[in-house]
């Protein structure tokens, strides 16, 4: 795997720029931006893949096929575009810009995601991020769950010109509504040109993602550095970073207090790597087990185990 690194200076506030990298889920290609081959998690982010931005022609659209996860929850938050979601719980839900969609995988659930038919029909734009967060050993193997929060229900703040939503945690002073397992946060902040915003989380991991725009970016003595879209800049434990917009800049704010490692294999999640093969087991033939159970209407196919490697990578 072909991987983009940027170093920066040893005491630079930025301890690392990640760009991203284009992989196939369906349909359409995304850009990856975790798991990174020497900074696999951002708190308890395990992964971040933007979608998009993409335009499907009348007819086209994405078809991620059922397929499980475990010991994990999933995040989906929309720019453009719609998504259908449908679980293993019988959930059904039509994912809008500005709302956010959580997964918790607990012991074992399966799901697909999908273009909605009048999307499809009439073709549209596709444009928004997905992560994958890790949750602490004491809830990994619980019952799954899925909670939909629509747009109105998400809390805004204001910050001088810059504007930001908190979409998940505690962060700028501000709190989601959305239930989640451990202290983190994930936020989406707009910043108009000219105008400046402050990363000051002395006690959690943290990393922001420029989806669209440029900034400049240095810590209390640092020199200046460019950051521009599609660029994740992971901040140094305890520093601050000094962000200011050269145009209008759309970024997302992410991080958390550490979990510890994890194993990853696929679309499987887990603190050891006993539990990653038993997850291999369970599912070697597809849904249709107790703990992989089907998705109500969306029986027809699913995505199957891939081939080894047998060993999960520790992330």
């Amino acid at each position: 795997m072909t991987e983009s690194r940027i170093d920066l200076p040893e005491n630079h506030a930025i301890e690392m720029l990640i760009t991203s990298r284009e992989r196939d889920i369906g349909g359409f290609s995304v850009r990856r931006l975790l798991p990174y081959m020497s900074h696999r998690m951002v708190g308890p982010f395990v992964f971040f893949d933007h979608m998009g931005p993409a335009e499907f022609e009348p007819g086209v659209g994405m078809d991620v096929r059922p397929h499980p996860h475990t010991h994990l929850s999933t995040v989906t938050y929309l720019f453009e575009g719609a998504i259908r979601h449908h679980d293993s719980l019988g959930s059904d839900q039509l994912i809008e810009p500005g709302a956010i969609n959580y997964m918790t995988a607990g012991y074992g659930i399966v799901h697909s995601e999908r273009t909605p038919e009048p999307l499809r029909s009439r073709g549209g734009k596709m444009n928004g991020i997905q992560c994958w967060i890790a949750v602490p050993t004491d809830v990994e193997d619980g019952e799954p769950a899925f909670s939909h929060h629509p747009a109105h229900t998400i809390p805004e703040v204001t910050l001088g010109k810059t504007k930001a939503r908190v979409l998940l945690g505690s962060v700028l002073g501000v709190a989601s509504p959305v239930p989640v397992q451990s202290d983190l946060f994930y936020a989406e902040v707009k910043i108009p040109k000219g105008a400046t915003f402050t990363v000051d989380e002395p006690a959690r991991e943290a990393a922001v993602y420029i989806v669209e725009g440029s900034v400049t970016a240095r810590g209390e003595e640092d020199n200046e550095v460019s950051l521009v879209g599609t660029t994740m800049a992971v901040i140094r434990n305890g520093r601050k970073l000094h962000l200011r917009a050269l145009e209008d800049t759309h970024l997302m704010l992410l991080g958390g207090v550490s979990l510890g490692p994890r194993f990853l294999f696929w679309n499987f999640v887990a603190s050891s790597q006993e539990k990653l093969d038993r997850a291999k087991r369970d599912y070697a033939g597809g849904p249709g087990s107790a703990r992989f159970p089907k998705v109500p209407g969306d029986t027809q196919e699913f995505i199957p185990l891939p081939e080894e490697p047998k060993r999960g990578t520790p992330l």
